[in-house]
């Protein structure tokens, strides 16, 4: 792919921070914006805004139309075989919490479990927590190695007695970068009687996902990591799934009738998407799907493992700087800490020379007590980012290494 033609479609890129030239390292927390997103929300907005569903007139027709295309991009990206197993939320903590919600506690049963993995981000513990304070929810978590890898003998044994009902787990780490076995993790959920919900946040911006050949049911993502805009985010679900799940909130647009007796709901997808949406965040999602689709995903996972294994290659080399994690399936998501220095003063530092990464325990504290730490820096890459980046990054590291000494 043609990187220089791709940097030149993010227009922050440009930016200058104290006179240096912006390195932007902190994609995994959200990623930047081509143009092509961009042009999308503000001709939107300029040349046919209008609410979706409700209007008769020309302008709301085009807008749900275009609401509703970015439906059908979705169900195209991930493979699903119907577009209404396609709901809409604000994100994927929305997503989870909708199933944790509806699944969690219009099917499971109490005494039943749920099974998370000890490489969670918040927003795949806290939900499960509140399901077991509330509706007596057994909550199981799987192990890790020392490597940073699902430990799958700890996961199946966790399995074994058919208690739990549903497996929640991160497809890609957003610290350590591991990826986990997502179509084992299925298989053996399956053969013990539970469903399997993957947390696609960081995956799917790295790597193309079929959800069929996952055998998933349930993937989420966010769109705000896939260089889309922030407060749209997506739960994909088999439909019977969803048809069996009771709605997560109420209001207009989720009903087929309302009555000061009783109500009724809408179909699929519609159920779930109470309220007026995120109609512009749809439709910059959408293009943000084209952007991705336009490059390649191929093109795309073999840039960014070349990046990967240059990062790591690069800051091994640094006296007194550890890589956390040593997983053999890994995206470019490069978390290090440096002997007598604090993650927040290494990222500090960097920023004075233009660099952006992400320092602290990144959502995920459990993990961080895990691997026996209080934070890390973290430095993660996009679409966009290039070996010079990555150079420069390791070469401030070395200053910044003989700075603190």
């Amino acid at each position: 792919m043609n990187l220089a033609d791709i940097r030149a479609q993010f227009p922050i890129l440009n930016e200058s921070v104290r006179g240096k030239q912006l390195v932007f390292l902190d994609s995994a927390a959200s990623a930047q914006k081509p143009r092509a997103v961009i042009d999308a929300m503000v001709h939107a907005m300029e040349h046919q805004y209008a609410n979706v569903h409700r209007g008769l007139h020309w302008m709301s027709e085009r807008t749900t139309e275009a609401y509703e295309g970015t439906r059908d991009a979705i169900a195209a990206l991930l493979n699903a075989r119907d577009r209404h197993e396609v709901v809409f939320t604000g994100n994927s903590t929305g997503a989870i919490n909708l199933v944790a919600h509806s699944y969690g506690r219009g099917i499971l049963r109490p005494g039943q479990a749920v099974l998370i993995s000890g490489m969670e981000h918040h927003s795949n513990i806290v939900p499960w927590q509140m399901l077991r304070d509330a509706h007596g929810i057994e909550l199981r978590v799987a192990p890790i190695t020392d490597a940073g890898e699902l430990d799958m003998t700890a996961f199946e044994a966790l399995l074994a007695d058919r208690k739990v009902g549903l497996v929640s787990i991160t497809h890609m780490s957003n610290v350590l970068g591991t990826y986990t076995p997502a179509a084992r993790i299925a298989a053996l959920a399956h053969a013990y009687g539970a469903k399997v919900l993957f947390d696609g946040s960081q995956a799917i911006v790295h790597r193309k996902i079929d959800v069929q050949a996952l055998d998933a049911d349930f993937y989420v993502f966010t769109g705000h990591k896939l260089y889309g805009p922030t407060g749209i985010g997506v739960l994909w679900a088999r439909r019977a799934l969803l048809e069996a799940m009771p709605p997560f909130m109420g209001g207009g647009d989720m009903i087929s009738s309302v009555s000061y007796e009783c109500s009724t709901w809408a179909e699929l997808p519609h159920k779930f998407e109470a309220g007026t949406p995120a109609i512009l965040e749809s439709i910059g999602l959408n293009a943000a799907i084209g952007f991705m689709n336009s490059v390649g995903y191929d093109a795309i996972a073999a840039h960014e493992a070349s990046l990967t294994d240059h990062a790591l290659s690069r800051l091994a080399g640094i006296e007194g700087l550890n890589v956390i994690g040593r997983a053999q399936d890994r995206g470019g998501v490069v978390s290090f800490t440096m002997q007598g220095a604090h993650a927040h003063d290494i990222a500090t530092l960097l920023d004075r020379q233009g660099i952006a990464v992400r320092a602290g325990q990144h959502c995920a504290e459990p993990l961080m007590r895990r691997l026996g730490l209080d934070s890390t820096a973290r430095a993660s890459f996009g679409i966009y980012t290039t070996h010079d980046e990555i150079d420069t990054l390791a070469d401030t590291l070395i200053r910044v290494r003989e700075f603190f000494a």
